[in-house]
């Protein structure tokens, strides 16, 4: 079993800590096109091992594919983080290109692959990786909605003073600060709705504030957030590798679900060994229906960049 995370960044380097720590795979491959940098991020994590208790090995290369050769699942990070008062979406003429380059060769070396996209803007990166792989839809996933989710379960669980362990909560929609849809309705403290002890202030307040949950760390700390976002990666690798099953929002492919057609967007989803093996519908209110049709509609604009910089053809 061979796991590849590409790009060394704060994001890829914690996916790779993380599964490393998981013993999720006999090997973990590291690639950056910096020279040295994932062989010495690699070294460092190795150098954890015996103090940490783990038997995988992880090695780091330089551009080098041919070591992801074999890969079942790869992590797409590489990309320009966000700064400061940058939206995702800024971010895409840059990172189309580099994201179309790595699935492209990551499928030369592995065909069976399922590759997990974290670039952003993730909806359209995720929409990109489907269209120019010619993969099945089963094996393109993006991250995002299961990184949300984790964020609007913190929030609930800040306010309640709960176990987040103990809340099930989850975000649809794109993965934008004004796109994405958390599902305070449908959240539950133990199968009880946190409405019961919520205000509807309180419940504005916790969807506000995950909605931004992004921004307001890289207005913090400067950069991109890396831990929540490379342990949400990794969880889903695992689910993946160790065939769970597991319950994710994740950018998938809709063709008619939740009314929406030629789009990835995020949506409640069985992550397995296939990838993601079905989309699970919920019942959602005429305003949540509403609300999605928006989100979809401004991931699809988003879209519409890759045609019109030719990085797609119609």
């Amino acid at each position: 079993m061979k796991i590849t995370v590409v790009g060394a960044g704060a994001v890829g380097a914690t996916t790779a800590d993380n599964l490393v720590r998981r013993n999720v795979a006999e090997e973990i491959i590291l690639l950056d096109i910096k020279e040295g940098f994932a062989e010495g991020k690699a070294q460092d994590m190795m150098q954890t091992s015996a103090l940490l208790g783990f038997d995988s090995t992880i090695k780091g290369v330089t551009n080098d594919y041919l070591a992801t050769a074999g890969s079942t699942v790869a992590v797409i990070t590489s990309g320009i983080p966000r700064k400061p008062g940058m939206t995702r979406e800024e971010l895409i003429g840059t990172n189309a290109n580099i994201v179309k380059s790595v699935v492209e060769n990551l499928i030369k070396h592995s065909p069976d692959i399922i590759i997990l996209i974290v670039s952003n803007p993730m909806d359209t990166m995720t929409y990109l990786a489907l269209k120019s792989s010619g993969l099945p839809k089963n094996r393109i996933i993006g991250m995002g909605g299961a990184l949300d989710s984790a964020r609007f379960k913190y929030q609930i669980s800040d306010k309640l003073n709960a176990s987040a362990n103990d809340l099930n909560a989850i975000v649809i929609g794109g993965h934008g600060d004004t796109t994405m849809i958390p599902l305070i309705k449908h959240a539950t403290w133990n199968s009880v709705p946190v409405s019961d002890f919520l205000t509807e202030e309180e419940e504005q307040e916790i969807v506000k504030k995950t909605m931004v949950g992004g921004a307001t760390l890289t207005a913090l700390i400067g950069t991109s957030a890396w831990y929540a976002p490379g342990a949400a990666a990794a969880a889903m690798v695992e689910s993946i590798v160790r065939d769970q099953n597991r319950l994710f929002t994740a950018s998938v492919y809709l063709e008619g679900e939740y009314g929406q057609e030629d789009i990835n967007v995020g949506v409640p989803v069985i992550i397995n060994a296939k990838g993601w093996d079905r989309i699970v519908p919920m019942n959602l209110s005429s305003e949540e229906e509403e609300l999605f049709k928006a989100s979809a509609d401004a991931v699809r604009k988003m879209n519409e960049v890759l045609f019109d910089e030719g990085v797609l053809k119609k």
